[in-house]
């Protein structure tokens, strides 16, 4: 199996039961989670050597985030200790045609304050064969950012294909800012993903009259900035989620993928999944799918089937981490989506 290291921020995740509002909680359910540290538990439960790298502080909620991750056999050896704090995020889970919410709590946050000098990432990237982050960490802190490009620099000196989510966040940086400094990681980047937000927010491409609320996807406008964005960085693959939100407890799930080899556009097949549990890590649990496609030699239209259908069944899991099996995923992605009792 492969060697994949993840790199970002992991963080406390206090969510309302049973749908309610925060106003109305007496308590909240405790999980963690985090863009990249989701996609390492995906990849580990599929059997690859996933590793995950961040700054947690040195007491005993940044050992249970720890613990959380080596629980599902992710690699947390090069996590560094220090700092004041573990993030935070606060989430309301939506129902029906009420959205769901997220408050974050995550400033001086560990990694957000991290040195570069707290990571040796020579060793890190040693016999690695992927990496993998997303534009969340660069939005934490200038200091995130700049420590995402040494890891970007040291991860292509040592040969290793890069990918990144574009995950652009409003409640952490500017469109502008945003653009400023994706950009400039972009000319590390191998294989990029997002959504439509996310690649008009993070890169400045529009596809076409896309409305996710109405339904109305123009597959044609997805097609035409991946050319571009293909000329624009070279990128070997660029991927897109289409989430259609009927409402916060029904989205239909696909995505399409643009070859820069062979120049082929391809849509996946789509889910409607109803009622959702939880779409949070929903993205993250795609990338992590497609990453285990690419690793174990598919071909890139399987592994785009393999990550929307690896993600089609973390709606139906509770917390941040995609915790189905290599057979999961092969049972849904082959066709079958009965939700019979397999006995």
């Amino acid at each position: 199996m492969a060697k994949v290291v993840t790199m970002g921020e992991i963080m406390l995740r206090l969510s309302t039961p049973n749908n309610e509002k925060i106003i109305q909680a007496d308590e909240f359910d405790i999980n963690y989670g985090g863009g990249e540290a989701n996609v390492a538990v995906s990849l580990a439960n599929y059997g690859h050597d996933a590793e995950f790298v961040t700054k947690v502080p040195n007491n005993p909620i940044g050992a249970a985030a720890i613990a959380a991750l080596r629980k599902y056999g992710v690699e947390t050896k090069n996590i560094a200790k220090g700092g004041e704090r573990l993030g935070i995020y606060f989430l309301e889970t939506g129902s029906a045609m009420r959205p769901s919410s997220v408050i974050y709590d995550r400033a001086h946050s560990a990694i957000s304050e991290a040195e570069i000098s707290d990571f040796d990432f020579d060793k890190i990237f040693e016999d690695c064969d992927w990496f993998h982050f997303t534009g969340i960490t660069p939005a934490v802190s200038d200091k995130a950012a700049e420590l995402t490009e040494a890891a970007l620099k040291a991860a292509k000196k040592h040969g290793v294909k890069v990918s990144c989510d574009l995950n652009f966040r409003k409640k952490l940086w500017s469109s502008e800012k945003a653009q400023k400094v994706m950009t400039n990681l972009m000319q590390y980047v191998d294989v990029c993903i997002g959504n439509e937000e996310d690649a008009e927010k993070v890169l400045g491409f529009k596809p076409g009259n896309t409305d996710v609320t109405s339904g109305e996807l123009e597959l044609a406008g997805y097609k035409s900035i991946f050319e571009q964005m293909v000329a624009k960085f070279d990128f070997e693959y660029v991927i897109s989620s289409l989430r259609v939100s009927h409402s916060a407890s029904d989205n239909g799930w696909s995505a399409c993928i643009y070859s820069r080899d062979t120049k082929e556009f391809y849509h996946s097949r789509e889910y409607r999944i109803t009622p959702i549990v939880d779409r949070v890590g929903g993205g993250d649990s795609f990338a992590g799918g497609v990453i285990c496609g690419f690793l174990d030699g598919k071909d890139f239209k399987s592994a785009l089937e393999y990550g929307v259908a690896a993600s089609a069944l973390k709606h139906t899991i509770p917390g941040d981490f995609n915790l189905v099996t290599r057979a999961d995923v092969d049972n849904l992605a082959g066709g079958d989506g009965s939700g019979r009792v397999q006995r």
